[in-house]
């Protein structure tokens, strides 16, 4: 498959940058049209691992996640294969992660009924770099306990894995009670538990965090709502200061956000990265800002795709050899997009 090179312009800085953007699966693809979101993370052997949860549709019945390996120096995805189902529960909102350790995690949720306030989270792990998993097994079980991003590595080495407890018990609206939440792993020992939780006035959900120096911790959120036009889409963030077992009250940042999923990560050189929609209503631009100064300004700005359509649900990883990737979906959720740059190109003069 020939990736699409593209140039956009940088309205903010007034520069250009080259993206090179490729269609990994489509419509095509044997797992029902039904594509999002998707996560991405690198193998310790150069590899590339996606994951995304496909079938009819979003409330289909029956849906299940599914994982395509993109080997080292290859151009062509390997076909997708089921990674875990469930013959009477629908599942949801994969998570990929390698820890240091070598283990590969697995998180998703499955939904117990008709709304993603009624899910929990489960999870496998692999310990032969994604060629097979572990049996299922519960991270919570408090209904309406979900995870979309990935886990981080903190100073003193144990993990955080930003959740969320989402309410409502509607499909477009999502509660104001609804809150970020983290769990913190120690290795060695076999329970995530909860640590912190981040509570705002009109609900936040689907947590990014970054750790800027021991124990500090920045987190973006995806607000909370409906999807009506509004002037008041704002993307709501929080800190803390003991390693994310407390946070401050949630509050509207300066990024905009339709009620979408954003994904924040810290670079290898120490640079903070946003990808988020850049609009409080549509899911389009989708954005990414980078801040060098640990998260006091984001200067730099750079769309990655923009125009009529949804561009959302982005994951976000530096590979080892310094290139940003960024894996989206577009194309009423049927299409799964792959982006990727160099930090020079947003940070270019």
């Amino acid at each position: 498959m020939k990736p699409l090179l593209i140039c956009l312009f940088l309205l903010t800085n007034f520069v250009t940058a080259e993206i090179t953007i490729t269609r990994v699966f489509g419509p095509e693809t044997k797992t029902g049209p039904y594509k999002h979101p998707s996560c991405l993370t690198e193998l310790d052997n150069g590899d590339l691992y996606l994951a995304y949860y496909g079938g009819g549709g979003e409330y289909a019945e029956s849906t299940r996640v599914f994982a395509s390996r993109l080997v080292k120096g290859s151009s062509k995805w390997t076909a997708p294969q089921v990674i875990a189902g469930n013959p009477f529960k629908s599942l949801g909102n994969p998570v990929v992660w390698q820890a240091p350790d070598g283990v590969v995690w697995l998180f998703y949720v499955t939904r117990f009924g008709e709304t993603w306030s009624t899910s929990r989270i489960k999870a496998k792990i692999s310990r032969d770099g994604a060629k097979t998993w572990s049996d299922s097994f519960l991270v919570t079980l408090q209904d309406g306990t979900m995870v979309r991003n990935q886990p981080i590595v903190l100073s003193d080495g144990d993990y955080l894995l930003p959740i969320y407890h989402e309410t409502g018990a509607d499909t477009e609206f999502t509660g104001a009670d609804s809150t970020s939440r983290m769990l913190r792993f120690t290795p060695g020992q076999t329970q995530w538990r909860e640590v912190g939780v981040i509570r705002s006035d009109k609900g936040n959900i689907q947590p990014g965090v970054v750790e800027t120096s021991p124990g500090n911790l920045i987190a973006y959120c995806r607000r909370c709502g409906d999807y009506k036009p509004t002037d008041q889409g704002w993307t709501v963030t929080a800190s803390s200061t003991d390693g994310g077992k407390t946070w401050t009250k949630g509050t509207d940042s300066t990024f905009k956000n339709p009620n979408s999923a954003l994904d924040f990560k810290k670079l290898a050189n120490g640079h903070l990265l946003l990808v988020f929609n850049d609009h409080m209503y549509e899911r389009s631009p989708l954005t990414v800002a980078i801040s060098e100064d640990q998260g006091r300004t984001f200067l730099r700005r750079q769309n990655i795709m923009e125009g009529e359509g949804s561009y959302a649900y982005p994951t976000a990883i530096q590979t080892k050899d310094g290139k940003i990737h960024v894996i989206f979906t577009s194309d009423e959720r049927s299409v799964i997009q792959h982006a990727v740059f160099d930090e020079a190109d947003v940070l270019r003069p």
